[in-house]
């Protein structure tokens, strides 16, 4: 008998060879009905998965991401089959699950249509309502190649003619399909309920621009109706909240075709940038931040100590100075940072030391990942390097977290933290790592309790481990934003050095660390977060001031020069247009407060007050307003 711990804490002895579903059948049916996959010692398994020895067992759901994925992978081969039903002379690439759904690429001449997608969900909709069985087997290596040879499935040879000798080559058979795959997959074809194949795009093989161009299709799919439908909602809600499309209606920015991925700032979105930096540099300062600038250009030399020339030339903007020199754009701040750092001899009586900035930093993203303020070849990281003994491990990652908690918090984000530990690769003394992880555990320990993070084993960096900040946004979508990194590997190769107490020299342990990941990001985010109706404070335009007829301009001019002495970002709008023609403007550039001014407000030295949340509030005196409008900013902002 073998003892299966599962996540309560309770064990199971079950006989040899017990697969997954088996164990969800023992906890309960209903628990068997809904389970999707399992996490095996922290590995996704399988529900045929056989457990062979003593394990940790968590039955996964629909409920959990990992669950999502076995769920919408399945869905992907069913979309692959309803293809090949339809148009057995296409060839299959890849079709994995993703965050958000799945997709498969194919090989196809022609572009897939709306009326091709609704044949092709028709037909996945005929093979879910079969209820085929789903069945796993494996081969070796030259009967695999010989096995897709014969189905004419050129990529699927590519595949696993680049799978190293000694891999396991799995497929994944229903009915008259088979795939190559990994898995995990369901039990059946209908499991899967309720589907959508959303769009259809272009997509090079393998992500290289010099590979042929397939055609990937989309889809999502749920266990509900309900949910289907739901989704489909916050799609169209998204819709409505593209920040591209915000930002050129709220005149924040713009991308011009001779800047590919490079944001133009109109004055009101470079206000509200300057805005959140700044707010961003106070916070820093309190907690004793360092800011520092660096050259944009930096000499070959120091991205091959760093290591980035060797691993991340590709992606650098690399060019040739006047005398012959290779230089490049920055694409990170860490070796400048590194630096200042040995710009003079360090104590550990200097430690902690943070050094943070805003530089912009450049990547040569490839043009068909670009993506509005979302992915960027031009950016503000909100960066800080952290200098620390590994006494201090602890204590700084538990700062440096409670300073995301409180900056997710303004803006009503939700987030979740995942720690990402050892890889087979690390770089440093196993003992160092040990420390590093159980510190990091003991802090998430204490900020969010044991079952509240994840743990990816095996998913830090090389050079030490890290936690993730995954945060989400009114709609329901996640997205990867702060990480904090321990980086045991740059102090070493660049020789940084500290005295310690007893007048020896020590290697300081670096973290890196950003909270809003990159300022265009994080704005980006937050735009389709509020739908383009940002707070108070972060606004461009705060208050806006419509005048009535042109007697009253002289009395607006005057209000609006007492605002801005009192640090309040106002406009005047004196146009000659009826007021209801004003306050429609106002309302579409979503300003917080119009500030109507007519006879009576003149005659009262007073203001009419309209909230674009609240509409009409009525008549208050300047004093009142302007009160009323700096607490709400400075509430907001502590």
């Amino acid at each position: 008998m073998i003892k299966v711990t599962l996540k309560d804490g309770s064990v199971l002895e079950v006989e040899p060879k017990t697969t997954v579903l088996d164990v969800a059948k023992k906890i309960s049916e209903g628990l068997a009905r809904v389970a999707t996959a399992g996490m095996v010692d922290n590995e996704v398994k399988d529900l045929r998965y056989e457990l062979t020895k003593d394990c940790n067992l968590n039955i996964l759901t629909f409920d959990v991401l990992d669950g999502k994925k076995a769920y919408w992978h399945t869905t992907s081969h069913i979309l692959a089959q309803a293809v090949k039903r339809l148009h057995p002379e296409i060839k299959l690439a890849i079709g994995p699950s993703i965050d958000n759904g799945f997709y498969y690429d194919f090989d196809t001449d022609k572009p897939f249509s709306e009326e091709d997608l609704k044949a092709l969900e028709d037909e996945m909709k005929k093979i879910i309502k079969e209820d085929i069985s789903i069945e796993r087997f494996t081969l070796p290596r030259d009967e695999a190649i010989k096995f897709m040879k014969e189905k004419q499935e050129p990529y699927k040879v590519e595949l696993i003619e680049d799978l190293p000798e000694g891999e396991e080559i799995s497929f994944y058979k229903q009915g008259d399909f088979t795939d190559l795959c990994a898995g995990p997959h369901l039990m059946s074809t209908g499991k899967v309920k309720a589907i959508k194949l959303l769009t259809s795009s272009g997509a090079y093989w393998r992500g290289n621009e010099n590979n042929k161009m397939l055609q990937r299709i989309y889809g999502i799919s749920f266990p509900k109706s309900s949910e289907l439908d739901e989704y489909i909602n916050l799609i169209e809600e998204a819709k409505k909240r593209d920040h591209r499309k915000l930002g050129k209606e709220l005149d924040l920015f713009f991308f011009d075709e001779t800047a590919p991925g490079m944001a133009y700032w109109l004055p009101k979105g470079f206000k509200m940038l300057n805005t959140l930096i700044e707010f961003w540099r106070k916070e820093h300062e309190k907690r004793g931040y360092q800011e520092f600038s660096g050259p944009q250009l930096n000499s070959s030399v120091l991205w091959k100590t760093s290591g980035h020339w060797d691993h991340y030339k590709e992606d650098m903007f690399v060019l040739t100075d006047i005398d012959g020199n290779e230089q490049a754009l920055k694409p990170m701040n860490c070796p400048n940072s590194i630096k200042v750092y040995q710009s003079k001899l360090r104590s550990y009586k200097d430690l902690p030391l943070r050094f943070n900035d805003v530089d912009v930093i450049h990547r040569n993203e490839k043009s068909g990942q670009l993506n509005g303020l979302f992915r960027v070849r031009m950016f503000r990281q909100d960066d800080s390097h952290n200098y620390i003994t590994e006494d201090q491990i602890g204590s700084e990652i538990k700062d440096i977290i409670e300073i995301a908690s409180k900056f997710y918090g303004i803006f009503g984000l939700e987030y979740k933290l995942t720690l990402s530990t050892r890889p087979d690769d690390y770089m440093g003394e196993i003992e160092t790592w040990n420390k590093a992880e159980a510190d990091l555990r003991k802090v998430l320990d204490e900020i969010c309790g044991k079952d509240e993070y994840r743990i990816n084993e095996g998913d830090g960096a090389f050079y030490g481990p890290k936690i993730d900040i995954k945060m989400k946004d009114c709609l329901g979508r996640e997205w990867q934003m702060g990480t904090v990194q321990l980086d045991f590997q740059l102090p070493q190769r660049f020789n940084l050095s500290y005295i310690d107490s007893n007048g020896e020299k020590k290697t300081p342990i670096m973290v890196h660390r950003a909270i809003f990941g990159s300022f265009e990001r994080f704005i980006g985010i937050l735009t389709e977060h509020f739908a383009g109706a940002f707070p108070v404070w972060l606004a461009p335009v705060q208050a806006k001031i419509l005048t009535i007829s042109e007697a009253h301009i002289n009395y607006a001019k005057e209000l609006q020069e007492k605002l801005l002495e009192q640090g309040i970002r106002v406009e005047l709008d004196e146009r000659n247009e009826k007021i209801g023609y004003k306050i429609r403007e106002a309302q579409l550039q979503k300003v917080p407060y119009m500030l109507i001014i007519g006879d009576k407000e003149v005659e009262a030295k007073a203001v009419g007050v309209r909230s674009r949340k609240d509409g009409d509030i009525g008549q208050m005196s300047q004093e009142q307003f302007i009160e009323k409008i700096q607490k709400e900013i400075k509430d907001y902002t502590i």
